[in-house]
């Protein structure tokens, strides 16, 4: 039987999402291009027997657009027979990229793949694709005549849900930074620093994560103000409360991430030494309105379909769009904290959308491999009601 395995992860370290943010000049090609060719570098794989380079990209217009993947790797210096694909399932495209890859591998389709993402969201904000146009049709807003809500929104009626006060939200997003600001030098595994020429000519470079505050507390946290307040989404549900913040969101992130997959026995005559095995993969819909909740039936379809209880998984990457939504997945599922979100998440880390997954896999294999667990799981949500769940084994 074939397996799919994980050889490496390389990303690029996250950057604040601004206009002119410290990424500034750097177009997102050469910024992913930078990470394929170090993930290359660093496992030492001959481009050539690259099949395919699949990549999770959300906002594919102007400087995204085209195909971003196949830029990147004629911008890396790949073969010129190495061929791309860009996908786009919202926050977990990454993750997408990594099951399609690593669903390949076992079918036959690849023996060697590349899996990825990549997201300049201060350079090409979300929704520019839109163009503020309809993008819904006549016949979805029949079935949803007072429309979808934004993210912060559905985050609130999650707190709602599951009784999560401020204080809550607000301590697990503490948990974030302080776990890690802890892993300040694990993480250095994964990370690519970047160096690039800016528009003025000035040699830039970044060598660690932005958005970690190792100084944060929860007084600071619990003195910002709630970041989606609005009397007509209260009218429309009367029992929001108000506790979402930008501090226990996710911020706006630019980064990219890269993972080569490989079928086990391929990698063993190349000499490459996994990581993991990638064996379990689900897919759930939600309530659109609810939006963040379907990693709920995505956890449990997985864990059903590998034949495993919850407790039996020694690690878990959540993505950490909001708070609450980490909180009410936890108490949905049962998961011990403990081993939830173990370096810290995307509040601290940021959330580049079309490259999380990269991010979040990273962590989990360090995780695995620094308590010697057997079994990861990663799950993310995803704007209009979706989830990803993947369930790897160390190796």
């Amino acid at each position: 039987m074939r397996r799919a395995v994980i050889v490496d992860i390389v990303r690029s370290p996250f950057a604040r999402g601004r206009e002119n943010g410290t990424y500034a000049g750097l177009h997102p090609v050469n910024l992913y291009a930078d990470v394929l060719a170090a993930l290359v570098r660093r496992t030492g794989i001959d481009p050539a027997l690259v099949e395919d380079v699949i990549t999770g990209c959300v906002i594919q217009v102007a400087e995204q657009a085209g195909n971003i993947g196949r830029q990147a790797v004629l911008a890396a210096g790949f073969p010129e027979s190495v061929p791309a694909v860009t996908l786009d399932r919202k926050c977990g495209s990454a993750q997408q990229a990594i099951d399609f890859a690593a669903q390949g591998v076992i079918a036959g389709a690849y023996d060697v793949v590349i899996a990825g993402g990549v997201e300049r969201m201060g350079l090409v904000p979300m929704k520019v694709n839109r163009m503020g146009k309809d993008n819904e049709g006549d016949r979805f807003h029949a079935r949803y005549p007072q429309g979808l809500i934004r993210q912060g929104i559905s985050a609130e009626l999650i707190a709602a849900r599951h009784g999560l006060s401020r204080e809550e939200l607000d301590r697990f997003s503490l948990r974030s930074h302080q776990r890690a600001a802890a892993d300040r030098e694990g993480v250095k595994r994964d990370i690519e620093p970047i160096a690039w020429t800016d528009a003025t000519g000035a040699a830039r470079s970044l060598a660690a994560d932005e958005g970690v505050r190792a100084d944060s507390t929860l007084e600071k946290l619990m003195s910002l103000k709630p970041a989606f307040e609005d009397p007509a989404m209260l009218a429309r549900f009367p029992e929001i409360r108000w506790g979402v913040t930008a501090g226990n969101s996710s911020p706006v992130t630019d980064g990219a991430s890269a993972i080569l997959i490989v079928e086990e026995k391929m990698a063993e005559r190349l000499g490459l030494t996994p990581r993991a095995a990638v064996t379990h993969f689900a897919l759930a819909g939600d309530d659109p309105i609810m939006m963040l909740t379907a990693i709920i039936p995505a956890t449990k379809r997985l864990l059903s379909r590998a034949g495993i209880s919850i407790d039996a998984v020694d690690a878990f990457e959540v993505n950490e769009a909001f708070a609450s939504v980490v909180l009410g997945w936890q108490k949905a599922v049962g998961a011990d904290p403990e081993k939830v979100n173990v370096f810290g998440g995307a509040i601290a880390l940021g959330h580049p959308v079309g490259a999380s997954g990269g991010r979040l896999m990273a962590n989990l294999l360090r995780v695995l491999e620094s308590r010697g667990g057997r079994y990861g799981l990663q799950t993310m949500c995803e704007s209009g009601g979706m989830a990803n769940a993947t369930l790897v084994e160390r190796l």
